[in-house]
């Protein structure tokens, strides 16, 4: 739905402007552009796996790694 504003007779630029804006307010399109700026696709099953391991395998290498730590001395 495109949305077209026309200047009037002796109207100044400045309320020209204002008119636009109140119109894209009242329609809803900048609302819409809002939400869908930070859309995320959802992954696919494969890419789900892929992940969920990684994120085990490095989860057990923290671990791992935190057991092999040397205490810490004392000041």
């Amino acid at each position: 739905m495109p949305l077209e504003i026309k200047k009037d007779n002796r109207e100044t630029s400045q309320s020209l402007v204002r008119r636009f804006s109140k119109r894209v307010k009242q329609s809803g399109i900048l609302m819409r552009a809002r939400k869908n700026r930070f859309m995320v696709r959802n992954k696919s099953e494969q890419t789900q796996k892929k992940s969920a391991l990684r994120k085990e395998q490095l989860r057990k290498e923290y671990e791992l790694a935190e057991k092999m730590e040397k205490p810490k001395e004392r000041r």
